[in-house]
This record gives structure tokens, C-alpha cells and sequence, in this order.
């Protein structure tokens, strides 16, 4: 994946947040990403190292607009866990 973006967003949810106690951090990533390319990107990023990355395809949901259904995107989540005593400082700031 040259030339483009591994890392989209944080995922900011309470289950997100209760994992960065343990030092594992959630993030959307590109669908075509692999685990190799995850982890890259989060060293080079943050300046951590990466210990552990766990990927898993999200399926969108099926929504209603008046009488049609349409379904949202489905999605790539990576959940990375860091070496110990390691965090990331700039992943609680929004608009990063």
C-alpha cells in the first residue's frame, strides 16, 4: 500500500478505552492494509513499538430510509497492543 493512508481514525468507544490500560489501542484502517503494514504505520507514527496487531473486517449495518433498506460500508478494525510501560499520547486528542 504505497503512497497511501494505513491509519484512518481512532476508535474512541468505552471497550476502546479500557483496552489502553493495557496498552492496546483500536484504530479504522484501510481494508487492503495487512497486519505488517498496521504495524508500520503505528511505529512510525506514534514513535512505540509494536508488540501484537489483531485485524478483523467489521460488516455494516443495514439501515432504513423510508421504505428502502441500504447498507453502510463494511469496514477494517486493528487492534494493536504496544510494548509495556509504552502508550500513545496524541490518540485521546480529536481532530488527529
Amino acid at each position: 500500500m504505497k503512497g497511501t493512508v494505513v491509519l484512518k481514525r481512532p476508535i474512541i468507544t468505552e471497550k476502546s478505552m479500557a483496552g489502553t490500560n493495557n496498552g492496546r489501542y483500536t484504530f479504522e484502517v484501510a481494508r487492503e492494509a495487512n497486519k505488517l503494514e498496521i504495524a508500520e504505520a503505528v511505529a512510525e507514527g506514534f514513535n512505540v513499538d509494536v508488540v501484537d496487531v489483531h485485524v478483523m473486517i467489521v460488516k455494516g449495518k443495514t439501515r432504513r430510509y423510508g421504505r428502502r433498506l441500504a447498507k453502510k460500508p463494511d469496514w477494517k478494525k486493528a487492534i494493536v497492543t504496544l510494548a509495556e510501560g509504552q502508550k500513545i499520547e496524541r490518540y485521546f486528542v480529536e481532530g488527529v
